[in-house]
């Protein structure tokens, strides 16, 4: 059996699942600081959030305060706001990590691959040459090599 330490998930394992069923709206309900939410900035009509279960160090979301399930059901200042958090995301990723690529894009519906698929969002990742290794191709694991905390005071600065 494979085990990776990752003591940061406990809290979640552990907490009261919001009773709608959606992560970020309970995000913006809870009395936690935006810090212990790893909201790193906040915007008139978005936010954007570091993803508890990255893919790669770095994953941000940028996510609408409105619970809507699709970019056609929001008003046009919210997806440009999007669009410009999403550049910002961009600039403060390459700046901070340096990766050789990104990743920027969203899934609609469970079918698609939503995992929150009625509060549609935006994932904006770093990606590097041969970061899909033995770990991830064979053992099915993925690594990280910092805390979400880290993740979070390195990005919440950059943006």
């Amino acid at each position: 059996m494979d085990v990776l330490w990752s003591p940061w998930r406990y809290n979640y394992i552990a907490s009261e699942k919001p009773a709608d069923g959606c992560v970020f709206c309970s995000l913006l309900a809870n009395s936690l600081s935006d810090r212990d939410n790893f909201i790193v900035h906040r915007a008139e009509h978005n936010f954007i959030v570091l993803n508890i279960y990255p893919y790669t160090t770095g994953h941000l979301m940028v996510v609408p305060y409105r619970h809507l399930a699709s970019p056609s059901e929001a008003e046009k200042p919210e997806t440009d706001e999007m669009m410009d958090l999403v550049r910002r995301s961009e600039v403060a990723i390459r700046k901070t990590y340096r990766p050789d690529g990104l990743n920027i894009g969203m899934n609609l519906g469970r079918s698609a691959g939503a995992g929150v698929a009625d509060h549609y969002h935006m994932h904006v990742l770093p990606r590097w040459v041969g970061d899909v290794n033995f770990m991830t191709a064979i053992g099915q694991t993925r690594t990280l090599p910092e805390t979400l905390a880290e993740t979070y005071d390195k990005l919440s600065s950059a943006i």
